[in-house]
């Protein structure tokens, strides 16, 4: 039937992790919306646009299916530090012939200036918690950047030469300069440390990934 959605289970069931409150939903109705439910966050509420002409019973089914929807995007795109390592590991395979083997990949949160960092010394990555959120493929260019690091130290010819066979290398590269400009982030100094500093503002730097966590369906979608 059009204007409903396909039902899974219970229709006012959100499935959410044991003990974590469902964040407050603001229903949206637009009268020049005909034919689509666009669901996404505006601060902490998840702000659900209907098209008018929808029921109330529609309205639940709708609210129910697109706040699960984009839960599961967020998901996708804010893996855990295993997944980080797991994904690591097949991108150098992939990309490096295995040749970069990280022992450890987490995300960081003292990391204001730079995206990631690694220490060859003992192959740990450390990622950026500001890259969160951001499409699969600028993640994947990060996690390269800091692989490629493992195996030589600069950002000389021999450097860039490991990431050519990314595709999306100079397309990461332009979204993370866009970022950090948008956020005013500052440009980092040369420190004296044993990590490797890359993937800074300075640096510049499957799929479909628009960046945005934002999930849209058309009302006949079955």
């Amino acid at each position: 039937m059009q204007g409903r959605p396909q039902s899974q289970g219970r229709p006012d069931e959100q499935q959410l992790p044991l003990g974590q409150a469902a964040p407050p939903v603001e229903v949206r109705r637009s009268r020049r919306r005909r034919r689509s439910v666009t669901a996404f966050r505006e601060g902490g509420t998840i702000v659900v646009s209907i098209p008018a002409r929808f029921t109330r019973a529609e309205e639940r089914e709708w609210v129910s299916l697109m706040t699960q929807r984009l839960a599961d995007k967020e998901r996708r795109r804010r893996p855990s530090d295993a997944v980080l390592l797991a994904r690591a590991t097949e991108l150098s395979r992939t990309y490096l012939g295995g040749l970069a083997r990280p022992s450890s990949v987490r995300w960081a949160s003292n990391q204001n200036s730079r995206w990631g960092s690694c220490t060859p010394a003992d192959g740990s990555i450390r990622i950026s918690d500001r890259v969160k959120g951001t499409p699969s493929w600028v993640l994947d260019y990060v996690l390269l950047h800091e692989l490629a690091h493992l195996l030589e130290a600069g950002h000389g010819p021999r450097f860039w030469a490991l990431l050519e066979a990314y595709p999306r290398t100079e397309r990461a590269r332009g979204y993370l300069e866009g970022l950090a400009a948008a956020r005013d982030l500052p440009v980092p100094e040369d420190e004296d440390t044993d990590d490797v500093d890359d993937v800074d503002e300075a640096d510049g730097a499957g799929d479909g990934d628009d960046g945005t966590d934002e999930v849209q369906v058309g009302t006949d979608a079955r």
